[in-house]
């Protein structure tokens, strides 16, 4: 499907607009989404994953079946792969907001270091799938169905593990508490307003404004999509790069504002099970863009750019895992070092291809 690009500066000025609308709606999505986590009893790390991960995935979703649908491979494909790779940047950025200690260290959570194994699953998919362009099921390629399938086994895995861990991280007087909501609670009691101000905003009220907040978010994703093609078109770059970085950018900012606000109210699991659920929901935008791009393979089609994205990004992730499993006490850890260099490296591999 083939529409008109909007003119480049107006474009860049609704990227800019698009930026400030997303960080004010992430900004309350992260009080509404911790308490709607206690209140049903899933707990930081799967409240993180289930509520703040996929809501606020919902701009980079609607960016990716933007671009597939306007027939860009690499754009569409890039757009979710960019959001795993720059949101897993931003909690490198949050290692130097939480100064006490290493963030992976401090937010010691089997529920995460489980996502991150889930999320290397899953992009490993789109390799096998690249690989082999002539498997087509219509205009889809049958592999794509294993990314929701895993997705699905990786929640089911995440509840048992919730209910019954085999393993428990060893406690240090740097780990943060994944159930106290102290902090959390102590700021929204001298916020009379937020809503987890005592029982005054009813659990319905917050599930209607988490549907509203989803929905501008998901709105502002759509004008980001199309107005990153726009800048495709009038800069004549690479659009598989646009999508990594500059579209990317804008769209997975909900994630760096509730990690940043998390952390600084002391919820660190939830900070950082948000930032790996939604990575592995933004997984599931790869399957959607598949499926949105109606001309063919969108593995295949969106070129070696495409793989050196995914390679990069896999990189990145195993890094995270490795992070979170050796939980190092030092405040920046060996990931919070590797993992902006790779993201870095990444992009310069794939503008010089």
């Amino acid at each position: 499907m083939s529409v008109a690009p909007w003119p480049l500066l107006p474009s860049v000025l609704a990227l800019a607009a698009m930026a400030v609308v997303i960080v004010l709606a992430g900004v309350r999505l992260t009080r509404i989404a911790e308490t709607l986590s206690d209140r049903t009893g899933l707990g930081d790390a799967v409240g993180g994953a289930l509520l703040l991960g996929a809501v606020t995935s919902l701009p980079g979703n609607v960016t990716v079946v933007t671009g597939a649908l306007g027939g860009d491979a690499g754009f569409a494909l890039a757009n979710p792969l960019g959001g795993i790779a720059l949101q897993t940047v931003w909690l490198a950025i949050a290692d130097l907001v939480y100064r006490r200690a290493n963030l992976e260290h401090a937010a010691a959570s089997l529920q995460n270091v489980l996502q991150s194994i889930v999320l290397s699953a899953m992009l490993a998919v789109p390799v096998l799938a690249y690989a082999t362009p002539t498997l087509t099921l219509g205009w889809v390629h049958p592999l794509t169905l294993l990314i929701p399938a895993l997705y699905g086994y990786g929640l089911v895995l995440l509840r048992q593990m919730q209910r019954a861990p085999m393993w428990q991280p060893t406690r240090t007087e740097q780990t943060a508490d994944a159930d106290a909501g102290d902090a959390v609670e102590n700021s929204n009691a001298e916020d009379p307003g937020g809503p987890g101000s005592g029982d005054e905003t009813s659990t319905a009220r917050l599930w209607a404004a988490l549907a509203a907040l989803g929905l501008l978010v998901g709105a502002a994703g759509w004008v980001v999509g199309r107005a990153g093609l726009s800048v495709v078109a009038g800069t004549g770059l690479e659009g598989g790069i646009i999508g990594f970085t500059l579209t990317t950018a804008v769209s997975s900012l909900p994630e760096l504002v509730v990690l940043v606000t998390a952390v600084r109210l002391g919820h660190l699991t939830l900070g950082v099970g948000n930032i790996i659920g939604g990575n592995v929901f933004d997984m599931l935008m790869v399957a959607l863009a598949d499926v949105a791009y109606l001309r063919g393979s969108l593995y295949s089609d969106a070129g070696p750019t495409g793989l050196i994205l995914l390679g990069g990004t896999l990189l990145m992730s195993a890094t995270l895992a490795a992070g979170l499993v050796m939980r190092e006490r030092r405040w920046i850890g060996f990931e919070g070092v590797s993992i902006p260099a790779i993201y870095v490296g990444t992009i310069l591999l794939a503008i010089g291809t």
